[in-house]
């Protein structure tokens, strides 16, 4: 038989960085806080993120680096909590860092650094986290929100929801926060995984037998373009080129990667005139792994020396390392994604507050908002930022 009801200012729903953020928010403007999650331990996702070292933040973060049906939306929140004033609270828990490339700032120890840090910055706050906790049913009546969790009630006047999206399953996360917003009749974009390995069609088995073969790309979805490292794996393609253009490709595009992003135009053929004797797979090692060379210059089938080709021919072949064509059958699903795009669609909420329009009392925060960062920190920042923009409000 549940116990008397619990009476609190707000019930965050989700022990992830949004959650926990929010909650320590609120908890130091003086609010009486509950954070409820089933996982046994909070920040899981922290704790596996970077192998291990947390890439807590990006030094590059700004609004053009996030998706959304509403490119505006994370304006409003990115601008008013930031990514330095998020460092300045790890230098204040005497966390060392060190920036590893393109911004991306990793705790020079271990993840659980910051998980210790948020559930301090909570402590100081009296905020009351319940860990472990089965979710039971969710009330609303009379502007006040109910919360079954094991055998309690707790009510509160605002409900926050940060449980995520429905990446990474392993670690218990699901689509909880879609079926809640909905429920309380918010609208959702369809997720699907992001920052996700892609998958390759069985004729592209050449490929495919290169697993483990990684070099400096531009890969390209539509329009956006991102230039890092390639790896092909058992399956397709994966590594930090392939996972950001991921988060922009859709089923039944083509990916197209420039597989010598450092060469200049005519470069084949200045090599012509350099070293005729030269073979394309001799020359093409010059700039990538040699599986990888080999494999390509089957592909181009240019036989003999570079002497023996007419330039047109050269011209062709360069064209084509430009923007080699990968047409993926799909990717790795939510199984592997970092994050998700899509979520509680960004209309039915404000923008300064994360409030939902047509529920007052009622916020989303984090990756169950249709809000997806790049990689390299910015979802992080997105869930410190959504969440500390909640916090200023329940």
């Amino acid at each position: 038989m549940a116990s008397t009801p619990e009476h609190f200012d707000a019930i965050v729903l989700g022990a992830g960085g949004a959650g926990l953020f929010c909650a320590l928010t609120a908890g130091q403007r003086g609010r009486r806080v509950l954070v409820i999650d089933h996982a046994p331990e909070p920040g899981k996702k922290i704790l596996i993120s970077g192998g291990g070292r947390c890439n807590f933040t990006n030094l590059h973060t700004a609004p053009d680096r996030y998706l959304s049906a509403n490119p505006h939306f994370a304006k409003s929140a990115l601008s008013r909590y930031t990514q330095h004033e998020f460092i300045a609270m790890v230098d204040r828990h005497g966390i060392a860092w060190h920036e590893k490339t393109l911004g991306q700032l990793f705790c020079d120890g271990t993840a659980k650094q910051i998980v210790a840090m948020l559930i301090d910055e909570c402590d100081r706050g009296n905020v009351t986290v319940r860990l472990g906790a089965s979710m039971g049913e969710v009330g609303h009546a009379d502007g006040v929100f109910s919360v079954a969790h094991g055998n309690r009630i707790a009510r509160a006047p605002s409900l926050v929801i940060a449980t995520g999206g429905p990446s990474i399953p392993k670690l218990g996360a699901t689509g909880f926060a879609y079926d809640l917003a909905r429920r309380f009749g918010l609208k959702v974009v369809e997720p699907r995984p992001a920052l996700v390995p892609l998958t390759l069609p069985s004729d592209e088995a050449l490929f495919r037998s290169l697993s483990g073969v990684a070099t400096p790309v531009v890969a390209r979805a539509g329009k956006t373009r991102f230039a890092e490292a390639a790896l092909f794996t058992h399956r397709g393609l994966s590594g930090p080129a392939i996972l950001q253009v991921s988060s922009y490709w859709r089923h039944g595009e083509a990916v197209g990667i420039d597989l010598i992003p450092d060469a200049p135009t005519d470069w084949l053929i200045a090599a012509k005139a350099a070293r005729p004797k030269a073979g394309l797979r001799s020359v093409l090692g010059e700039h990538l792994p040699d599986r990888l060379a080999e494999a390509l210059a089957d592909q181009l089938a240019l036989n003999g020396g570079l002497a023996d080709q007419r330039d047109a021919n050269l011209r062709a072949a360069e064209a084509r390392l430009r923007d080699w064509q990968f047409r993926p059958d799909g990717t790795e699903g939510f199984a592997k994604a970092e994050v998700t795009v899509g979520g509680i669609a960004t209309a039915g909420l404000s923008s300064q507050t994360m409030e939902a329009r047509s529920v007052p009392g009622l916020y989303a925060i984090g990756e169950a908002v249709d809000v997806t960062g790049w990689l390299g920190g910015y979802n992080f920042q997105w869930a410190w930022s959504s969440g500390w923009a909640a916090g200023q409000q329940v």
